[in-house]
């Protein structure tokens, strides 16, 4: 069951099926779990056990087949399933993220984009016009989207959340620093906060490197 299988083996899925891919593309068939450990900083027993959660995918003596495993990872990640997805700020955040959901199969398929700036409106990113916020209601009613990604201030977003959520959005890739979680339980979300990424950097680099800027 899904369900049993804990969100950091989930994680570390489309790791395997970046690597995996990569092998793929430069002709490799076969590899050791032990192979794929030392390429990926891993453990073999790590990779085992994260791929005994499905079922296991090697053969004793032979290793893995990196095509089926690649195929496998992909169906298990369900990239193919193309759920409908609005995106909401078509800044240059905006448009960067756009550009990662429409360069390849991921598992979901971006079909309407809305920003509340006029002078965004027809404007095109990745062959989908902008459309004023004012059209966010009649397009979901007419095309019922279930993900939203955020990419606004957090200044608006309750309000925003409140309606999408009442619009039949049922999960979310958040990139502003509003808690949606908080306040709808219900839907998933999966947040990507830059900033607190960037301080996790900095925290690092201080206890590598002593603190100080690179010209103390």
């Amino acid at each position: 069951m899904k369900e049993d299988i804990s969100i950091s083996v989930i994680k570390r899925l489309p790791r395997y099926y970046r690597f995996l891919e990569n092998l793929k593309n430069n002709g490799i068939v076969r590899i050791s779990s032990k192979e794929l450990a030392e390429r990926m900083g891993l453990t073999a027993s790590q990779i085992r056990h994260d791929f005994n959660c499905f079922g296991g995918f090697g053969q004793q003596g032979y290793g893995y087949n990196v095509p089926e495993l690649y195929a496998r990872i992909g169906e298990i990640l369900c990239i193919e399933q193309d759920v409908k997805t609005i995106m909401i700020g078509a800044g240059n955040l905006g448009k960067a993220v756009a550009s990662k959901i429409s360069q390849r199969e991921n598992g979901f398929k971006l079909i309407g984009i809305f920003d509340k700036n006029e002078a965004m409106a027809g404007k095109i990113i990745k062959g989908i016009p902008v459309r004023h916020i004012d059209y966010l209601e009649n397009f979901c009613r007419d095309n019922s989207p279930t993900c939203a990604v955020i990419c606004i201030p957090s200044n608006d977003m309750k309000e925003l959340t409140d309606l999408l959520c009442r619009l039949g959005i049922k999960c979310f890739w958040n990139f502003s620093n509003y808690d949606i979680s908080m306040a709808h339980p219900e839907v998933l979300v999966e947040s990507v906060h830059l900033t607190d990424s960037l301080m996790t950097l900095s925290y690092l680099y201080d206890s590598a490197y002593g603190g100080g800027g690179a010209n103390d």
